[in-house]
């Protein structure tokens, strides 16, 4: 039986943060994906999911200092469980997604996001 672990989004960007780590950068930031329906009562209802991305500097990606608040992507990647204890000391843990290709939409095709 093969395991698949694969994602892809298209949103656009929220609040994002790049560190340098052991020499490479990294990207954290979050990324926002619209879904689009119709409600019980037939008008248009828009729910928004807020999603953790992780991205490392490598050749499939673009320069991660020209990503900014509301540039709409397309991420590829894997879901991926990081726990850590909070100030508190009390256990927690998020899924994000570590990316390992992004590109920037254009602003044709990012009217969808």
């Amino acid at each position: 039986m093969e395991h698949i672990n694969r994602i892809e989004l298209q949103g656009r960007v929220g609040t994002i943060r790049t560190n340098i780590v052991n020499g490479s950068k990294v990207a954290n930031f979050s990324l926002a994906t619209d879904h689009l329906y119709k409600g019980r009562d037939g008008n248009g209802v828009s729910e928004t999911t807020w999603h953790t991305i992780v991205a490392w500097e490598n050749k499939d990606m673009p320069d991660l200092d020209t990503i900014a608040k509301g540039t709409p992507l397309y991420v590829s990647g894997r879901m991926r469980a990081t726990k850590y204890k909070n100030s508190d000391g009390v256990d927690k843990q998020i899924m994000e997604v570590l990316a390992n290709r992004i590109r920037i939409v254009s602003e044709d095709l990012a009217s969808n996001c």
